[in-house]
């Protein structure tokens, strides 16, 4: 009996049979063979019909048998329709389980094959293609499926005399056997040249290593390192921290997915800031009152300072200005406290003043409001009309010593000290600062009176009382400026040009711009220093801009009245240093822009060394003055609201016109 569509009818459920069935079934396709082979010797030739195109199903590959043969040999048995699921028998890898599994659940319903090709019918290839062939011996199933498939291959169709030749059955076989290895090759995706083969997941042997995540710039991650016995932080923290079970373990950490990289614990890092960690045992016995330079832990040693220095410089800003007694101060102090040359600012500044204003409050309150919230006032003190001010960035003061001040009067008869000088002095780090500002005495050809206020200067100033110095074998008990690593002076000297105005006039105009080279030819102070009688070991950086004193207040011009006093380089800074080459002068100018007084300010920036020091000291412990910080942090927020609301205004007002 055959189906609708010419096939014989499937007697059974080839992939549930039993062993014993299949043996059966074995036999008789055995017998039916050789009947078939007799019938066909005796009564004529087996032929085939030609081979159906690429797109068809296997199903329909083989061809139906002439009656004559089928009414004779009985095959209905032995020759099943092919499963619409076959299942094999093979143990599949795990590789092929985890496929298969994907292949179900994701697409089950897409077809292998490409869409160009024409679909397959029933028995389709994506079902087909769930099981891997069998390697050896093939189940009854898969011998059904090999012979339904005969004709994949064109070869296949051309007739062969069966009668006179008997190689035709050996043909036969030759082509079930190649069908089946390319159906087999097909099942594991390897035979469709236009199909769309599903490749397992690939994964890696072993996990993948960590990635270094070196987003950090070089002067972040060196400011984060410490010395070179703790760089492999895991291989210490196992082997000596003894704190694998701990919460702040990087094991567990990492092992919790919290850290998905180990750059922070290469470079010593904590897990969760920037900050170095400090070792429970550092905390137990480490005491800062003392300490070496190597020390590890120590707050002024070589770690901390690598931290935030690591090429050891720190930038310095010293000004002077003369603000000759002055109420009013200037409307804006930008231009002289952050000049646009340099592109950042500096790390300490220091201005001294000759005869200041009258408010010296109201002076520092302007100073930290220009500053803003990154730098407080370290220190302030006053002598007279003198004025010094310390200001460092707020993230530094933990480094700094106690600071230290002293006074100098040079004219004993006056009653409000206008002459003189102020020092002050601290060590940051292992380095130790003293500052100096003077007010020398005045009049062109008073050079040796000037002389004599430099030498009582040097004498009088009795620093430092409580800070050790950093070389007391280098120091002088006749010279402050020998007690001290890095020195700055700077003031009103009050030294003149040895020339006639009408003189000077001219050179200044030949010369508008930079080249006052004629001028210093002249200068009183750098004849002196040349000479060694003064500043003893002092340098100044070379200068470029004009003179800055005597100007008409408010106006750009040199002094217009009866005494038509010589423009001069009065207001200087100079500097000297222990050791060579840690003072480097950046930039050395003056400030045309305020116009308050009849001097110009004059600052100078420079890069310093800083060393490594010890924890002996006397510290600050982060001493800054804080009520001057809030009201300079609260001017400064006023001062931006009320440009907000100005800017605002200006927005909204409309103006209306009459013709």
């Amino acid at each position: 009996m055959s189906t609708p569509n010419g096939f014989p009818q499937h007697s059974g459920a080839c992939g549930t049979q039993s062993t014993e069935g299949g043996a059966v079934q074995d036999l008789h396709a055995k017998k039916a063979g050789k009947a078939a082979k007799k019938e066909a010797g005796s009564n004529g030739v087996l032929t085939f019909e030609d081979p159906p195109s690429v797109g068809t199903s296997l199903n329909e590959t083989l061809k139906l048998l002439p009656d004559e043969l089928k009414a004779n040999v009985k095959i209905k048995s032995i020759t099943p329709r092919p499963p619409r699921k076959p299942r094999l028998e093979r143990a599949a890898s795990l590789d092929e389980k985890s496929w298969r599994r994907w292949r179900r659940f994701r697409t089950s319903q897409e077809s292998l094959t490409d869409p160009n090709e024409t679909s397959s019918s029933n028995g389709s290839l994506q079902e087909a293609s769930l099981s891997p062939p069998v390697r050896g011996r093939a189940s009854p199933c898969h011998q059904c499926c090999q012979q339904n498939s005969l004709h994949s291959s064109p070869d296949a169709s051309e007739t062969s005399p069966m009668g006179k030749s008997r190689g035709g059955s050996s043909d036969l076989g030759k082509r079930a056997s190649e069908i089946s290895s390319a159906f087999g090759g097909l099942l594991r995706g390897k035979a469709f040249a236009g199909g769309k083969p599903r490749l397992s997941q690939i994964m890696p042997a072993r996990p993948l290593p960590p990635m270094e995540l070196n987003v950090a710039s070089h002067t972040l991650r060196t400011a984060n390192k410490i010395d070179s016995d703790y760089m492999d932080y895991r291989h210490y923290s196992q082997h000596k921290f003894g704190r694998v079970s701990s919460s702040l373990s990087d094991t567990r950490l990492h092992g919790n997915g919290m850290v998905y990289d180990n750059c922070s614990t290469d470079s010593m890092k904590s897990t969760f800031s920037l900050l170095t960690p400090i070792r429970s045992k550092d905390v137990r016995s480490r005491s800062y009152l003392e300490g070496s330079l190597l020390a590890n832990g120590a707050l002024l040693g070589a770690e901390e300072l690598s931290k935030y220095f690591p090429d050891r410089n720190i930038g310095i800003f010293v000004a002077t200005w003369n603000m000759q007694g002055q109420k009013e101060l200037p409307a804006n102090l930008d231009d002289f406290l952050l000049p646009t040359d340099p592109d950042y600012a500096q790390d300490m500044y220091v201005i001294g003043v000759q005869e200041g204003c009258p408010d010296r409050r109201e002076w520092e309150i302007r100073l930290q409001e220009t500053l803003g919230p990154h730098y407080v006032m370290l220190y302030s003190a006053a002598h007279g009309v003198l004025y010094m001010s310390v200001f460092i960035r707020r993230d530094l003061i933990w480094f700094c010593s106690e600071v230290e001040y002293a006074t100098v009067t040079t004219r004993i008869v006056s009653q409000i000290k206008t002459k003189g000088a102020l020092g002050i002095c601290f060590t940051f780090f292992g380095t130790s600062f003293l500052f100096i500002t003077s007010h020398f005495t005045s009049g062109d050809s008073k050079v040796n009176e000037r002389k004599l206020d430099y030498n009582k200067t040097i004498q009088a100033l009795t620093l430092p009382k409580n800070v050790p110095d950093t070389n007391p074998y280098r120091s002088s008990s006749s010279d402050v400026t020998t007690r001290f690593d890095e020195v700055f002076w700077f003031g009103d000297f009050n030294f003149r040009l040895n020339k006639d105005r009408e003189t000077v006039d001219s050179i200044l105009n030949q010369n508008p711009e930079t080249d006052v080279s004629k001028l210093l030819a002249y200068d009183q102070l750098t004849s002196e220093m040349s000479r060694g009688s003064i500043f003893k070991g002092f340098q100044e950086a070379d200068i470029h801009f004009r003179p800055s004193y005597k100007f008409d207040i408010g106006k750009d011009s040199y002094d217009t009245t009866s005494k038509q006093r010589t423009p001069s380089y009065t207001d200087r800074v100079v500097y000297r240093s222990r050791y060579r080459d840690d003072i480097h002068a950046v930039k050395y100018s003056s400030c045309p822009v305020i116009k308050t007084s009849d001097h110009r300010p004059v600052f100078a920036l420079f890069r310093v060394k800083v060393r490594p020091g010890r924890d002996n000291i006397p510290l600050a412990a982060g001493q800054f003055d804080r009520e001057l910080y809030l009201i300079g942090i609260k001017r400064r927020i006023t001062r931006e609201l009320q440009k907000r609301q100005e800017q605002k205004d200006q927005k909204s007002s409309s103006v209306c016109s009459i013709s």
